[in-house]
């Protein structure tokens, strides 16, 4: 057992006229085999081996003793450090050996000339040494052109590769071309190919030559294509380490000129040029923003620290290395915890909840997916900010809020030209640099307060920001270079839609958050609001009872909208009095309830004034939504000597003095239906007013609450006081859709209304009612203008004996 000597020296043919008269004969019965761990020895070439094992040596020992060649095999696993005859490939080579040499550590050096291919038949010893029969194996030698051609040509390739080595062997051309046996020539090229020991194994054990010379072939083109390209890239290699090297000494002669100026790198601006460099290499930035960069930086080197755009161009860089151009938080998704932590922060809201997580859901399935644009709608109060906090603590990204409220300038999306002194970058690049992330959660409040001057329109400069398919390459105009928003998760907020131009909306998906229900304002304010002012106040859990008689009465008599924001303040109020009584000694602990809540608060500021308003013929209670959520909307009519004229009042927008016109028009064409002079209208004007003057009103849902009151006011039929209504009308008398069904129907349950009249085609939108709110109010749906009189006038009876009573006495 033997291995291959570690030398560079290639295997060398013996020319056969020298070597035949001296060969002993080989044996016909059998061998003794010598194993290789790592290589293969060919017929007809030279080769040193190391016989480094013990039964190799003993082996080698024996047929040098006995003057007969010895059987060189390979092994086929080069671990095996005792290889049986199953570890031995079956083709090997007889050898002759020249030269033995024994080292002091028992090793055995040989030089063994390979003759002729042989086969082991089998096995006749395996101790101390191995020794097989064997079968010597022939060669035929075709005499074709076509062979003769072949090794032409393989001579040829043969002497091209060996040109391309980095390093000539001596006398191998000349062995190349002294060799004139075709199979030696074949064999003597194969083992100086670099092939593994399964490759070279291969090659012999073709026995048919022109095949072998093939494969050879194949092989050494191989090679010649792995050296020229191995020259190629050494030669490209050696170009750009003479580029770096003339580099070298342009620097140090650099240094060498700086440092006679003074301007060497222990001066405080080539420190401050190395940090920024280091900055911007650590920064990971895009190669076309790193360039751009660099070329800044470079700018700023020739710059003297005194020149006006030094500082400019610091300012510049300090943004680009700041900015996370290769930061992202990891995004951590579980559903169960999601649903957890938004039920932790908000009461109800289940559709908005849904709609979360069927995002995170798609998030966690498809994380490349590109994240919608939500618009949270609703009035002020409502959670909508506070719901992309809780979205970004679900998913363990970062939050940052920009309000837009009152931005009338495009630069304040897309920043300043660094033309102008003091430019900065636009609103959207500042957060996310303080955000530290490239995927935070970004609130972008109050969108609907946007406003267009002449700087330009900020909501056009959103429309690239809001949009997944183009905010990949989002340019701000103070950095000038592209910056990926596209792993961004924008949140936008709004009180009122109409107002957002429709391109912008359409870039959104709408997710609507109603007002809240007494009863859901009660739960919230006993989970959330109380302990947080109990916190806020220094107040412990047992020191206040405040019981739901009280927070009821809070709701009903001290705050009228859709949120909690008022609610939240007479709470803190209510928990500062307590607080000034516990520190005056003059309590260990309070309990307040409905009664005792005007000691704290005041007087009540809301109070049930329905009933007082429509005690009179001509008032009609309708019902109104706001951008703060929905009210009640009192509709006053009157009539006057006069001609005819129609007399609107209480700040009415277009639409709504339209629909006065139309109830009227509808009434005058109902005259004989509903018992009326016609000659009423000649010798009257009639005075429609609306309260709360100083508040804009508009749009047609007032319709039929303007129709009842010139009805009740011309037929003297009181409108019941438990009932409050809204719809568009027509001229036919038909009673249209309406929007904002939800808002209007919690602010009648808030006002104390107990029946509700509805356009019938809004029948659908009960659904999103709360079930509190159904159960509490009775609704009919109206199909015509005469439905609603039915439900909502007082029996005729009722107005005689109004008049009756209200007729004065002449006695008195």
């Amino acid at each position: 057992m033997a291995k291959e000597n570690e030398t560079n020296q290639p295997a060398i043919e013996v020319k056969a006229q020298e070597s035949k008269a001296k060969r002993p004969a080989l044996p016909t019965d059998a061998l003794i085999i010598l194993s290789l761990r790592n290589a293969v020895v060919f017929p007809s070439t030279i080769v040193p081996l190391t016989a480094a094992r013990p039964a190799s040596a003993q082996g080698v020992e024996e047929a040098v003793r006995q003057e007969m060649p010895i059987g060189i095999v390979a092994q086929r696993d080069p671990t095996v450090n005792v290889p049986q005859p199953k570890d031995l490939y079956e083709i090997g080579t007889v050898g002759d050996i020249l030269r033995l040499v024994s080292l002091p550590d028992g090793q055995r050096q040989i030089l063994v000339q390979g003759r002729q291919r042989f086969k082991i038949l089998d096995f006749i010893q395996t101790e101390p040494f191995l020794v097989a029969r064997v079968s010597l194996l022939s060669e035929a030698v075709p005499k074709t052109k076509e062979f003769e051609a072949r090794i032409r040509h393989l001579r040829q390739e043969a002497q091209r590769a060996w040109s391309l080595l980095p390093e000539p062997i001596p006398n191998l051309s000349a062995t190349l071309q002294n060799l004139d046996d075709a199979p030696a020539l074949i064999d003597f090229i194969a083992s100086s190919l670099d092939l593994s020991v399964a490759e070279k194994q291969e090659f012999l054990e073709i026995a048919d030559i022109e095949r072998r010379a093939e494969k050879v072939s194949e092989k050494l083109a191989r090679q010649i294509e792995v050296l020229e390209l191995t020259k190629r890239i050494g030669t490209e290699a050696k170009g750009a380490m003479d580029k770096a090297q003339r580099d070298y000494i342009l620097r140090e002669q650099l240094k060498a000129i700086q440092k006679e100026l003074g301007e060497d790198e222990s001066n405080p601006k080539s420190a401050e040029i190395a940090e920024l460099r280091n900055k911007i290499a650590e920064a990971k930035m895009p190669p076309e923003v790193e360039k751009e960069a660099l070329k800044e930086v470079s700018r700023m080197e020739r710059m003297p620290e005194g020149a006006a755009e030094y500082s400019m161009v610091r300012t510049y860089i300090d943004w680009l290395v700041e900015l996370p151009w290769s930061i992202t938080t990891e995004e951590q998704i579980d559903l169960s915890k999601a649903r957890g932590v938004l039920d932790e922060d908000h009461y109800d809201l289940e559709r908005v909840k849904k709609r979360i997580l069927e995002f995170l859901a798609i998030r966690k399935l498809n994380p490349a997916g590109k994240s919608p644009i939500f618009c949270f709608v609703g009035p002020p109060g409502v959670g909508k900010t506070s719901l992309g906090q809780s979205i970004a603590r679900a998913t363990n990204r970062k939050f940052v809020r920009q309000s837009l409220g009152g931005v009338h300038d495009e630069a304040e999306i897309r920043g300043h030209r660094r033309t102008y002194i003091g430019a900065l970058p636009g609103r959207i690049i500042q957060g996310i640099r303080r955000a530290g992330s490239k995927n935070p959660v970004f609130m972008l409040d109050e969108i609907d307060k946007l406003s267009a001057s002449f700087h330009g329109d900020p909501s056009a400069a959103l429309l690239e920001v809001l949009d997944p398919e183009q905010n990949a390459t989002f340019q701000d105009h103070y950095l000038d270079v592209p910056f990926d928003l596209s792993q961004v998760f924008f949140i936008t907020t709004a009180n009122v839609l109409d107002v957002i131009p429709r391109p912008l909306r359409d870039r959104m998906e709408v997710i609507e958050l109603p007002g809240y229900a007494e009863e859901d304002k009660l739960m919230i304010a006993r989970r959330y609001l109380l302990p947080r002012q109990l916190k806020a106040t220094g107040l412990k859990p047992d020191q206040l009872n405040l019981i739901d008689d009280a927070l009821r009465e809070v709701i009903r008599a001290y705050t009228r909208e859709a949120g909690v924001r008022q609610l939240e303040r007479e709470i803190a109020s209510i928990c500062r009095g307590v607080a000034v009584r516990l520190a005056e000694g003059a309590a260990e602990n309070v309990t307040v309830d409905a009664g005792t809540v005007a000691t704290y608060l005041g007087p009540g500021k809301f109070f049930n004034e329905v009933a007082l308003r429509t005690s009179l013929p001509g008032v009609a209670t309708g019902l109104a939504w706001t951008p703060v959520g929905g009210d009640i909307l009192f509709v006053e009519a009157t009539k006057m000597p006069g001609d005819g004229k129609l007399l609107l009042t209480g700040q009415l927008g277009d639409v709504m003095k339209e629909s006065a016109q139309a109830a009227l028009s509808l009434v005058k064409s109902r005259a004989d239906v509903l018992g009326l002079n016609p000659e009423i209208f000649k010798k009257n004007d009639i005075h429609i007013h609306l309260p709360a003057g100083a508040i804009p009103k508009d749009g047609p849902s007032a319709g039929v609450t303007l129709f009842v009151a010139l009805v009740s006011l011309l037929t003297g039929r009181r409108v019941r006081n438990d009932v409050a209504m809204t719809g568009e009308i027509s001229l036919r008398g038909l009673v249209l859709p309406v929007g904002g069904i939800k808002e209007k129907v919690l602010a009648a349950k808030r006002a104390g209304i107990s029946s509700v009249l509805l356009p019938n085609l809004n029948r659908k939108d009960l659904e999103e009612i709360p079930e509190a709110a159904r159960k509490a109010l009775r609704f009919e749906f109206l199909e015509t203008v005469d439905q609603a009189l039915v439900l909502a006038l007082e029996p005729a009876e009722a107005a005689n004996s109004y008049e009756q009573e209200s007729r004065p006495s002449l006695a008195q």
